[in-house]
């Protein structure tokens, strides 16, 4: 009895008949407690067949914060409904599924093309950027991409698509990439280089972004990324970018650095800009830089 009475404060039910360990699932991080439950579904719901944010987790495909709601593609003709958390999608535009380590998805042109219909610009951006870098045989077609949105027959977000799509690229590495040139364009910067590589005293390093005009460099982690893991590993990491970034200002690059939280706050990205000399050669677009907020399709951040 006293056994039975311990369950609910070990375990923390991810959906009806899966659980994890409550310690465990508290430290998630928001977006994989989002994967979690959607892999909760998929154990309980095996012939689903996943699209929009769920197909997302599948593919490996970039996500924010946490998901609301599970979302399934239902066949051609039903009504869209909802039961708890589930959304169930209907349309009149074909999707092509496929089935990606066990589970039914809609494919991943189909589900990058959904997913920057219906996100923020930024977001979208950064869906459509992974998107082209992850895609089988190397490259996913921007054009085949765009030839998909202007087939289909329902118009909703069509133009913030287009707007994602046109900019798509596999150069960018990370969502902070991402989101940062949506963050620079927006705010009137020039136009950055992304990935250049540059060699000096024997070495060859490349830059997130280069600023032509003004020999800046940009990296769009900060110091981050390198304070995970061993720290053995990290400290020596660390001290390997400081002999690269050392190297490079050497040969008359100033150097700027953000990470993701600054380039959604946008002013301390554009402080660290303006501080290495980075030019505004374009209006600012005080509304794209309004659409950073956060979306309703997410749950509100704890």
């Amino acid at each position: 009895m006293l056994g039975i009475s311990l369950v609910p404060q070990r375990w923390h039910r991810v959906r009806r008949g899966v659980y994890a360990e409550r310690a465990a699932y508290k430290v998630l991080k928001p977006w994989s407690r989002y994967a979690a439950r959607v892999h909760a579904f998929v154990r309980t719901h095996p012939d689903a067949v996943l699209c929009l944010e769920s197909a997302a987790v599948i593919h490996g495909l970039p996500l924010f914060n946490e998901t609301r709601d599970i979302h399934v593609l239902g066949d051609p003709g039903d009504k869209p409904r909802r039961f708890g958390d589930v959304w169930v999608h209907t349309s009149e535009d074909p999707r092509t599924v496929e089935r990606v380590d066990g589970v039914h998805v809609t494919s991943l042109v189909d589900t990058a093309v959904d997913l920057t219909r219906v996100m923020s610009p930024a977001k979208a951006l950064t869906v459509a950027d992974s998107a082209v870098s992850r895609a089988q045989g190397g490259s996913l077609e921007i054009l085949d991409a765009l030839d998909l949105l202007d087939a289909q027959s329902n118009r909703r977000g069509v133009n913030r698509a287009r707007w994602a799509w046109s900019r798509a690229n596999g150069l960018s590495e990370s969502p902070s990439e991402s989101v940062s040139r949506a963050v620079i364009e927006w705010s009137g910067f020039e136009v950055p280089d992304l990935q250049k590589v540059f060699r000096y005293e024997g070495h060859e390093d490349r830059a997130d972004f280069h600023f032509p005009s003004c020999r800046a460099i940009g990296e769009a982690d900060g110091w981050q990324k390198y304070a995970l893991g061993d720290p053995a590993k990290a400290a020596a990491k660390l001290a390997d970018e400081k002999r690269r970034e050392d190297r490079l200002r050497r040969n008359r690059h100033p150097f700027a650095r953000w990470d993701l939280a600054d380039a959604w706050k946008v002013d301390p990205l554009c402080a660290s800009l303006h501080a290495a000399g980075v030019p505004l050669t374009r209006l600012a677009q005080p509304a794209m830089l309004g659409s950073l907020r956060h979306s309703p399709r997410e749950l509100p951040r704890a």
